[in-house]
């Protein structure tokens, strides 16, 4: 017994019952990111020997393998070219990779058929590559060097013909034929300005210059065109009068001047 009158015994029973546990034996907490690291690396290691191949293998169907190679060129849009003739232009090869066609250099070389327009080359996967043309339109049909050639809406030279041209084409007679020759340029534009209906009506068209184109129309009625600015006007006021000429509204005229269009003139 102390001085207070308590014993040890008592002291210990008092401090258990305020709530206090003895100590027990800590255990040891070290950290564990290194383990957590090694199997990150593992795992990573595990990924790329599993990915690797994958990819290598994705490349080689692309790049190389027979299974996306071209089996067909297909061709659309033509009309005066065959099948064949762009398909021979386009040069690509079947059993070539899809992934290693050029289709620019393929491009290029059906551009430089005079009949095409456009063109435009595509994959077509898994097993084709597409071509399609947008070939020239001719509008008339011009001498030059001893041989007729159809020209289209922009003064291309593109195609030979012999006989009679086709159903529209109009026979255009200029001194030089070329897309920067003005008189050229100045009969085509009358031409292009008018409808189907009434190109089909003209059956000759000339220029010396690019000042006085004139159009000959069916039954030799002569149209004085004039040069090739204002057409589209010209050509909707060429159109309204042969329309009124037909329903016999105007005297018959054997020459009609649409040179001045808010002056015509009818003789």
């Amino acid at each position: 017994m102390n001085h207070a009158g308590t014993t040890t015994r008592d002291r210990a029973g008092s401090s258990r019952q305020d709530g206090a546990r003895p100590e027990r034996p800590t255990r040891d907490r070290r950290p564990r990111r290194p383990r957590r690291r090694e199997r990150s690396k593992r795992y990573r290691r595990i990924r790329v020997l599993i990915v690797l191949p994958v990819l290598a293998t994705v490349a080689w169907v692309l790049w190389a393998s027979p299974l996306l190679s071209v089996r067909s060129v297909q061709v659309d849009g033509v009309a005066s070219l065959t099948v064949d003739e762009v398909r021979e232009a386009a040069g690509v090869r079947t059993g070539t990779p899809l992934l290693r066609v050029d289709l620019d250099a393929a491009r290029e070389r059906v551009a430089r058929l005079p009949q095409v327009s456009a063109v435009e080359v595509t994959r077509g996967w898994p097993s084709s590559v597409v071509v399609t043309v947008t070939e020239r339109r001719p509008l008339a049909v011009v001498e030059s060097g001893g041989q007729r050639y159809l020209v289209d809406a922009e003064g291309v030279l593109f195609d030979t013909i012999t006989g009679d041209p086709p159903a529209g084409v109009v026979p255009l007679d200029v001194r030089d034929p070329a897309p920067d020759d003005r008189a050229t340029r100045a009969g085509l534009a009358a031409l292009a300005s008018l409808p189907a209906d009434v190109r089909a009506r003209v059956v000759a068209a000339g220029a010396r210059t690019g000042e006085d184109v004139t159009l000959t129309l069916a039954g030799g009625t002569t149209v004085l065109w004039g040069d090739g600015a204002d057409s589209a006007t010209k050509g909707r006021v060429l159109t309204a009068l042969l329309a009124q000429l037909a329903k016999g509204t105007l005297d018959p005229a054997t020459t009609i001047d649409v040179s001045a269009p808010d002056a015509v003139v009818l003789r």
